[in-house]
């Protein structure tokens, strides 16, 4: 009976269990269902959207049929309710101004709408009106405009990151402290690229008394200045401090050695200083959590001293390039065991270090020590011990190298840079098989390299390879298959260019064959690489035409060189309706006919420069507004200068030694004007696209002549303006307004036939460093105006018809007699004409004093009449009938190739036809 009721007992214990679980499933089930109004709420936001269906990964997948808590990107909580939704990197292009369904996500905590592209549009509505968001991340999608009072009123934010590339979003009415003043529990703060634009102690106390909690601090790139107010020192629990990029201008606050937290401190690029007392406070290196220390870009100096470091530091990343410290490596640096990435390049570090040491850091997998004045001793004294294990990177350019480091055992070795060194001899066969042959990178550019050592094979894993300015000679290298960056610039490099060479690099992006022995035609092959951003094949020996293909096909082509080379034939008129180009140079060579009109297609082009050719058209009123620098010198161009359009940009005009005629206007230089409040800027014309490999900008080089002088500018500033239209038929008065071109540094108007005074207005040129009007026929007196010019440092005015005294001054007395020569009527210093004792009638001879002898011989004068009025009209022919003209020139230079170059040689030197003048 006892037992029968135990059993019972038990039984039913089993079935009250069963029960129960079933009940729960059930009800588990029904809650981890989404509700049909959440369901409702995210299939209206995915219709709103406009999305890439090929770049979407979650929003593409959502449909009717599937529990909606189990769509990609979306979490629901217990009940059914959506609390995630990360839409992030979707490929959402718009369908976001208003976005009233969101409020249906009542319960909604996180939202991540990071890497779309939303245009600028301001944050919506519907976003703002999320008050349980505890998680917050519209970074980089980009966002504009004011960032919303309502933002502030997301008590519960935990996260915010409305970072951004460039300054879309601004934080200026609401201000900082306004936003943050409620975002008491804020652990995570990211507004990169944000335009704040406040002061060091309005910004640090605005973060430091709203957000005590506050862990992870990101503002880089936000306008900020300084220096760092010590309210900052308040947050103790910070753990991340990122401020890169800002106007900081102050020391490294000591106050951080405080925080026992920091894992991460970066201040790269903040114009960051030392007092006079020290550098970087030392106590930094021993932050017990201290993982990553980036300083670069700044200008702190002096020496590192020693400093104490923990049993096990926890030191990983530790970047201070690009600075002005000073002194030996410390000793204490080989003592961080635990360091992954070591950058200390482009400083003044001095002394010899053995690079053996570094061996002792066996966790180290990037080390740059290149742009000091190190001496590094490559040499291994102990081969027992394992190189480098982990090492992927290894720079050690201008390390005063003599020969190249034993390198062969290094099997993780992906980037080497081993440039500006006086490496001698050939490249080893060796190199190529670094890395277990997966080298990526290597430069051995700026040595005295003669050859590669044979058999050598070139890995196809290689995507940059630099070898400019060496001496090495022979065939070209052939290019791998994964090419990206290729220089063999400034070699010894000869024979003809591969025919083939552009069929394997369909990745080629940077390729530079230029100042080498190279000859034979361009391989039409080039028009294969469609990736091409930069082609640069000047300064050889290359003959034949332009392909037509090369600036039809090669649409992201934005640099173009064939200069000094022998190419003939008319450009191409074939520059397709997207040209990206924004650098043309194709000068000295003998190139023909016209400039294409298809070039008004590159709306881009900065740069155009067809100097010394034989092109025969008249001015080229169909290049884009973008333009700055133009250069037609020493061809054939003819007629008026004068267009419909300006230039704004317009900062170098070349047009000397053409044939040019008529008046100066100057309507289309406006470029050279600077407003009276501009800032003058410090930048370079150069091509920027941001290479990933190499150099992320390819820089414009021009020759200009200036101070009498020709000069090749390898950095043209965007500051400097040039207009050369000597060697011309110019006529007319020198306009009064060229003195509004304010900008200008040079100016010369030479070897034309202006006439009337020199304009005042010339007086008000006061960055004009160099002006030649001579040889004209300029009359008047010199104005004293000119004496304002103070920075003038050439000047000619020479062959002329000025009269009366020098203006005395400063600056006119200081040039030589051959600045003011062949002006009769002048005196003054520095000539060595009085002017009190000149006067009209000096020697001028009295009438009737001629002798019998003298008498006129009317025979002669009928003779040299006749001679008089044939020559007058054959001139009269050449000056104003163009069809004779260029019959005269015809046949006149056939005339001169049958008596000096009766074997049918060129008619030209390369160089172009270059005016006597």
């Amino acid at each position: 009976m006892r037992i029968s009721l135990h059993s019972q007992c038990f039984f039913s214990f089993i079935r009250i269990l069963l029960i129960f679980c079933i009940f729960n499933c059930f009800t588990l089930h029904a809650y981890n269902q989404c509700l049909e109004d959440q369901r409702t709420v995210l299939l209206e936001l995915k219709n709103d959207l406009i999305f890439d269906s090929t770049l979407s990964t979650k929003l593409v997948l959502w449909n009717q049929t599937r529990d909606c808590c189990s769509w990609e990107g979306v979490e629901c909580d217990g009940t059914g309710h959506v609390i995630n939704l990360q839409l992030n990197e979707e490929g959402i292009l718009g369908g976001i101004h208003n976005l009233s369904t969101l409020s249906g996500l009542g319960y909604l905590e996180k939202l991540n709408l990071a890497y779309n592209d939303f245009g600028g549009v301001q944050i919506p509505e519907g976003i703002l009106n999320l008050k349980h968001l505890t998680h917050l991340n519209l970074s980089y999608a980009p966002f504009g405009g004011q960032v919303p009072i309502e933002v502030s009123l997301m008590r519960r934010l935990v996260s915010l990151d409305l970072s951004s590339l460039v300054s879309y979003l601004k934080i200026e009415n609401p201000n900082l402290k306004m936003l943050l003043q409620n975002l008491t529990g804020l652990r995570e703060l990211y507004l990169d690229g944000v335009n704040i634009s406040a002061q060091g102690s309005e910004w640090c106390q605005a973060i430091s008394s709203s957000l005590p909690e506050l862990r992870i601090l990101s503002l880089k790139l936000c306008s900020l200045s300084g220096p760092l107010h010590y309210s900052l020192s308040k947050l103790h629990f910070l753990s991340v401090v990122q401020l890169d990029a800002n106007d900081i201008l102050s020391p490294v606050p000591n106050f951080f050695a405080n925080f026992s937290y920091l894992t991460t401190l970066s201040l790269s690029g903040c114009g960051l200083n030392n007092s006079l007392s020290g550098s970087i406070p030392q106590s930094l290196f021993s932050l017990p959590s201290l993982k990553s220390l980036k300083l670069s870009d700044n200008q702190l100096s002096g020496r590192l001293y020693e400093f104490p470091t923990l049993q096990f530091s926890n030191i990983v990343v530790l970047d201070l390039r690009d600075n002005r410290l000073e002194g030996q490596i410390p000793e204490s640096f080989f003592t961080l065991e635990r360091l992954e990435y070591l950058d200390l390049s482009y400083n003044f570090f001095n002394g010899t270090v053995q690079l053996e040491k570094f061996q002792r850091l066996q966790n180290l997998g990037v080390l740059v020590l290149s742009n000091n004045n190190l001496s590094v001793d490559t040499s291994i004294t102990n081969t027992s011990l394992s190189t480098f294990p982990q090492l992927s990177g290894l720079a050690l350019a201008s390390c005063k190298l003599h020969k190249f480091p034993d390198l062969i055992n290094q099997h993780e070795l992906k980037i080497l840079d081993l440039s500006n060194n006086r490496i001698t001899g050939e490249v080893p066969n060796w190199i190529w098989e670094i890395g277990n042959g997966k080298l990526f990178y290597l430069n051995l550019s700026l040595n005295l390299l003669v050859g590669l050592q044979k058999p050598y094979h070139i890995p196809s894993s290689l995507i940059l390879l630099d070898v400019h300015s060496n001496q090495l000679h022979g065939e070209l290298p052939p290019l791998p298959p994964h090419a990206e960056y290729m220089d063999y610039s400034h070699n010894n490099f000869e024979k003809s260019i591969p025919l083939n060479i552009g069929n394997p690099t369909t990745k080629l992006v940077y390729l530079s064959l230029a100042n080498n022995s190279l000859s034979g035609a361009i391989p039409t092959s080039f028009c294969n690489a469609t990736q091409l951003q930069v082609l640069d094949l000047s300064a050889n020996k290359l003959s034949g035409t332009i392909p037509p293909c090369l600036v039809q096909n090669l649409k992201q082509l934005g640099v173009l060189k064939f200069g000094g080379n022998n190419i003939s034939g008319n450009i191409p008129n074939t520059f397709c309706v997207n040209c990206s180009l924004e650098i043309l140079d194709i000068s000295h060579n003998y190139l023909e006919g016209s400039l294409p009109v298809s070039l008004a297609n590159c709306k881009s082009l900065q740069v155009l420069n067809v100097r010394n050719n034989n092109i025969d058209d008249g001015f080229p009123c169909m290049l884009p507004s973008s333009l700055r620098i133009l250069m037609l010198r020493s061809n054939r161009f003819h007629g008026q200068v004068r267009c419909s359009k300006s230039w704004t940009n317009l900062q170098i005009i070349d047009i000397a030694s053409n044939n040019f005629t008529g008046y100066l206007y100057t309507k289309s230089f406006l470029g050279m004007m600077l407003e009276k409040d501009a800032r003058l800027k410090s930048d370079y014309i150069q091509y920027n696209r941001g290479f990933v490999y190499g150099d992320d900008y390819y820089r414009a080089t021009v020759k200009v002549t200036a101070k009498g002088v020709e000069m090749e500018f390898v950095k043209i500033s965007t500051t400097f303006t040039v207009i050369d239209f000597s060697c011309n038929n110019f006529q007319g008065e020198i306009p009064d307004a060229i003195g509004d071109l304010s900008s200008l540094c040079v100016l010369n108007l030479s070897h034309n036939t202006f006439a009337g005074i020199i304009p005042k207005s010339l007086g008000n040129l006061k960055h004009l460093e160099s002006l030649d009007l001579s040889t004209n026929q300029l009359r008047g007196e010199i104005p004293k105006e000119l004496t304002r010019l103070t920075f003038l440092g050439a000047l000619n005015l020479s062959n002329n018809q000025l009269i009366g005294p020098i203006p005395s001054g400063p600056q006119l007395q200081t040039f030589s007699t051959n600045s003011f020569q062949g002006n009769t009527g002048l005196c003054g210093f520095p000539l060595n004409i009085s002017c009190r004792h000149t006067g009209e009638n000096d020697n001028v001879p009295p009438p009737n004093s001629y002798r019998k002898d003298e008498a006129i011989n009317w025979d002669y004068v009928s003779v040299a009449l006749g001679y008089v009025i044939g020559l007058g009209s054959i001139f009269w022919l050449l000056f104003f009938c163009q069809s004779f003209k260029h019959k005269f020139n015809d046949q006149t230079e056939q005339v001169f190739e049958k008596v000096f170059n009766p074997k049918g040689k060129r008619r030209r030197h390369r160089g172009g036809v270059t005016r006597r003048c």
